[in-house]
């Protein structure tokens, strides 16, 4: 396979929130694990999170805020996305294998990947790997960095009208020839499993109604701050970034979790002043180590979305890597944090096969035990 054999020669890898009523009535969003050990994710549908917004005079309440240091020798406990993903692959896997069983039929994912991207390469890659893992039947089409638009909207085609696919993902970025928009906007809706055709986006922001897919990087960030038993509901939120991959869908999943959202832009004036106040920090825009310990609240938690590969002749690959946060300091403020690797990257892998393991139980009526 071509691809392996341009995974063989890479040696650098790029990368990039309460009233009262609402307590007696319904359960926090920390609680909305507990009782579904089984469910292959822990996250509740979106439309089960939406109700009123009811205003009281207690909204303007003022306390002082608590400025309790946390000790020098503070270490925050990790995420560890590594071992929540293979918990939620193999649950995929099961589902899969039950599928095949039953009615005879896999889950398939299409795969578009254009141009010699190392960092692009080295993700198809582990998605190949992990579809082979739970069972998902996977197919690569593969395109030079000189192709035209016209050539990846034909073979994004092919996969939109075989009923063999029900995921569709165009790897990206794209080169720059290319158009983007028009290019996903060919990906047929109900076969987007990255989540970010228009239609998925616009019900991830409206209130009432639920996606078809999630973005599954947004969606992995959420799932570990839900089985880490953070609370989201009224706790401020900051999010790093705001591209359409990673910064835009977080910023909206984490309002529809009822947090208190603020997106810090590579315009805003202040950032580590807003960042301080954050109780949930999400950071990705691929600047390594810029988010650094003085950016973080005592006690928040941390999840690094960022990915970038450092020269280190002392690692067997000649470099390791590194996220947006400065891990060693942050780690020394946050009460979470998700390492650099091992952290979000596994979870996003996790979330396109349940995306596409979803898109096929929909497609055959199949409903999933898990």
């Amino acid at each position: 396979m071509a691809l392996m054999n341009k995974v063989q020669n890479i040696v650098v890898l790029y990368g990039w929130r309460r009233n009262a009523f609402l307590l007696s009535s319904s359960r926090s969003i920390s609680t909305f694990a507990t009782g579904c050990e089984n469910r292959i994710l822990k996250s509740p549908s979106l439309v089960s999170l939406d109700f009123p917004d009811v205003w009281n005079s207690s909204s303007t309440n003022y306390s002082e805020p608590v400025m309790d240091k946390l000790a020098s020798e503070h270490t925050a406990r990790i995420i560890d996305g590594k071992q929540v993903a293979e918990e939620i692959i193999s649950k995929v896997a099961n589902e899969v294998t039950r599928m095949k069983k039953t009615i005879g039929e896999v889950p398939g994912l299409g795969v578009i990947l254009v141009g010699e991207r190392k960092d692009s390469i080295i993700y198809v890659h582990n998605k190949i790997k992990a579809c082979e893992e739970a069972g998902i039947k996977f197919k690569l089409t593969e395109f030079s960095d000189n192709c035209t638009d016209d050539e990846v909207c034909d073979a994004i085609m092919q996969f939109n009208v075989d009923p063999s696919f029900h995921g569709i993902l165009v790897q990206l970025p794209l080169p720059q020839h290319l158009n983007e928009e028009r290019i996903l906007n060919v990906v047929k809706f109900d076969k987007d499993v990255d989540g970010f055709h228009p239609m998925n986006i616009g019900n991830l922001a409206m209130r009432g109604r639920e996606p078809l897919f999630i973005p599954c990087t947004p969606k992995g960030c959420v799932e570990l701050l839900i089985r880490y038993g953070v609370e989201i509901m009224g706790k401020k939120a900051v999010v790093i970034g705001r591209s359409n991959i990673v910064g835009l869908p977080a910023s909206l999943l984490l309002q529809r979790h009822h947090a208190t959202v603020t997106v810090v832009t590579a315009l805003t004036s202040n950032p580590e002043e807003i960042t301080r106040e954050a109780d949930i920090l999400i950071s990705g825009v691929g600047v390594p180590n810029m988010v650094r310990g003085s950016w973080v609240k005592p006690g928040a938690v941390v999840v690094d979305v960022g990915t970038y590969p450092i020269e280190d002749k002392s690692c067997e690959q000649g470099y390791r890597l590194i996220g947006d946060v400065c891990y060693e300091e942050a780690s020394r403020v946050a009460s979470l944090i998700t390492p650099v690797p091992g952290g979000v990257g596994p979870m996003t892998v996790a979330m396109l096969l349940y995306n596409t393991l979803e898109s096929a139980a929909r497609k055959f009526n199949f409903v999933l035990t898990s």
